[in-house]
Formats: structure tokens, C-alpha cells, sequence
């Protein structure tokens, strides 16, 4: 998807410098100290257009309850909060209770869906769980027109596609959004899907000679297999995270980095010492050093000899000057 590229130079140069919450850094550490993560949610009523639909959402749920909590433990690495606290209970029951409405966005070029929630029921969810804030987690689909090329670039299928993408938002007792993704304070707008659930078959199109090729659903295995790659670390073996999750769990967590200590001590003005209350002068008396004992002078000394004047010098006359001429020896280069 084109308006979904990432560019993750542009957003490393400019998306950390940010603060991406709605609210400012000092009012978010003051009054968000224990956040709670929900189970990922579901949202089955939304633009899921997979024929085997019914397969499909189990097995949703299943990888998120799979991979969910190491999102939790990326967010507490972070620092960001006092308490990162990840709640108990079914996903589609906590969205039953404090969902409201959603509806399809376009935002600067960004297509998500976005979602709404009952505020009193926030409230008492919060209160019921001892929170300042909950994060909420919506996997949806979305169907939206891109271009879609084969694996040589030599063909390409512009058509619908349907996709299974991630939304998440921070709200508090009040129903306040304190911060979303997609994230819209950020440099580089960027939103990247979770998995497209259809594809060009490109190979039955060239195997029939045909210029166009159909649109086709992955399987429900190819899904899975697809949501269960493993991330590889430097020495290219595979560790337990999700390629999938991962790569949405890191964008998350670009926009979640806000240091409380750090910002409270940038918060707090810079005051200068108490000094004592000064005293009156004392004056000062100079005490001049004893005199040195005296030292007798020495006797001087005997008078030197008067000198005898200079005999005269003896002129000495010049030799005469001899006119034969001596060959030189050597060369004169």
C-alpha cells in the first residue's frame, strides 16, 4: 500500500523528537501512574471480507492471546510509567461494554478505522481495575485500492484489497484520548497493516496467458503460518516474537518512549543556593613583622694593583708578494 510505507530513516529523524501524546509530557506523569493493557481485541463487525470468516476470527484471537504479552514487557522496559499492570477477562467482552461507535477515517492520506467508547463505562472500568489510564488494542479490516506488484516487478494488479490492520489508543476516566496509533503528531505520517489477506496470482495468470491476474484470499493456514514467522536476532536464529506482532509492537512502542524522571527534572525551575545571612565586617589589623637583626658590614677589600702600561707592539712588514704561478692539483669542478 503505497500511502502505507513506512520510512523508517525520515521517522527515526524526526518521529523521536517529538512527545506524541495529546496531552503534555507533565500532565501525562503526573496523572497516569499504573496503566493497564487490554487483551487485543477484535472487532468482528468490521470490513472482514474473508470467506472463511468464521475460521478466521479464532484464530485471531488465538495469536493475539499468543504474542500480547510481550508487548506488555516491551512497555514496561520503556520506562514510560510507574505501573504497567496487563488485565485479565475476555477481549470481546471488554469490547461489548465500553464500545460505542467506529467509523473509517481518512487522515492525511491515512485510512484506519477509528473508534468511540461509552464514558461512564470507561469510567468504571478503570475504577474497577485501580487504573489512571487503559490502552486499547482493535484488530479490524479494512479494505482499501492499491497497486500490488509481483515478486519480479514485471507485473503489477491494481484492484481492492482487504486487510487485517491495528489500532490502539490510551484513554483515562474521563474518556480523553492521551494518545493513538496511528499517531498524527508525528513528522512522517506512516501506518503500516498487519497482513493483507488477499494476493494477485500472478502465476495462473501468466500460465494462461491472461493480462490480468485475479485477486485471491490466502488461506487460513497461509495465515497463520504468515502470523507465526519468527523474528530472527543478529545471528539470524529465530527467537519467540512474531514477525507481524513485532513490527506493529514496535511501531507502538516508537511513539510510547517518554522518560516521567527526565521530564519532571526538566519541569522543575532552577533555583539558587540560600546563602547566610552576612555578617559586619571585622577590621583587619596589620601586624608588621620584627626587624631582622643587623649584620655587620664586611670589610672591603684591598685596593687591586695599578697595571704596568703595554710594551709596544712590534709591526710585523708583509712578505713580498711571489709572481711565479703554482699549478692547482685536483678538479676545479
Amino acid at each position: 500500500m503505497k500511502r502505507l510505507i513506512v520510512l523508517p530513516l525520515l521517522a527515526l529523524l524526526f518521529g523521536c523528537a517529538q512527545n506524541h501524546f495529546n496531552v503534555p509530557a507533565e500532565h501525562l506523569s503526573t496523572t497516569v501512574k499504573t496503566l493497564g493493557i487490554a487483551p487485543i481485541i477484535i472487532d468482528m463487525s468490521s470490513d472482514i471480507r474473508h470467506p472463511e470468516k468464521e475460521q478466521l476470527i479464532p484464530l485471531i484471537a488465538a495469536l493475539n492471546r499468543k504474542y500480547e504479552s510481550q508487548l506488555v514487557r516491551k512497555i514496561k522496559e520503556t520506562g514510560s510509567f510507574y505501573t504497567v499492570a496487563f488485565l485479565d477477562g475476555d477481549a470481546q467482552q471488554i469490547f461489548n461494554t465500553l464500545y460505542f461507535r467506529s467509523e473509517k477515517r481518512d487522515d492525511a492520506t491515512i485510512r484506519y478505522n477509528k473508534y468511540f467508547w461509552k464514558t461512564d463505562e470507561l469510567k468504571d472500568f478503570l475504577k474497577k481495575n485501580n487504573l489512571d489510564a487503559v490502552m486499547l488494542l482493535v484488530v479490524s479490516g479494512l479494505t482499501e485500492s492499491e497497486r500490488v506488484y509481483s515478486n519480479t516487478m514485471l507485473s503489477s494488479r491494481t484492484g481492492d484489497y482487504n486487510y487485517l490492520i491495528l489500532t490502539a489508543q490510551i484513554l483515562d476516566n474521563s474518556g480523553a484520548v492521551l494518545w493513538e496509533y496511528p499517531n498524527f503528531r508525528e513528522s512522517v505520517l506512516s501506518y503500516v497493516p498487519m497482513i493483507n489477506l488477499q494476493y494477485p496470482d500472478f502465476n495462473e495468470a501468466e500460465a494462461n496467458l491472461s493480462g490480468k491476474a485475479n485477486l485471491k484470499f490466502k488461506t487460513i493456514d497461509g495465515i497463520r503460518r504468515t502470523m507465526d514467522v519468527k523474528r530472527r536476532d543478529m545471528l539470524l536464529r529465530d527467537t519467540q516474537e512474531s514477525e507481524v506482532y513485532g513490527k506493529q509492537f514496535d511501531y507502538i512502542l516508537s511513539f510510547l518512549k517518554f522518560n516521567s524522571n527526565d521530564e519532571k527534572k526538566n519541569s522543575v525551575p532552577v533555583t539558587k543556593p540560600v546563602l547566610p545571612p552576612e555578617q559586619p565586617a571585622r577590621p583587619v589589623v596589620i601586624t608588621p613583622p620584627p626587624a631582622a637583626p643587623a649584620i655587620p658590614a664586611a670589610p672591603a677589600p684591598p685596593a687591586a694593583p695599578v697595571a704596568s702600561p703595554a710594551p709596544a707592539a712590534t709591526v710585523i712588514q708583509p712578505a713580498p708578494v711571489d709572481n711565479e704561478i703554482v699549478p692547482a692539483r685536483g678538479s676545479t669542478l
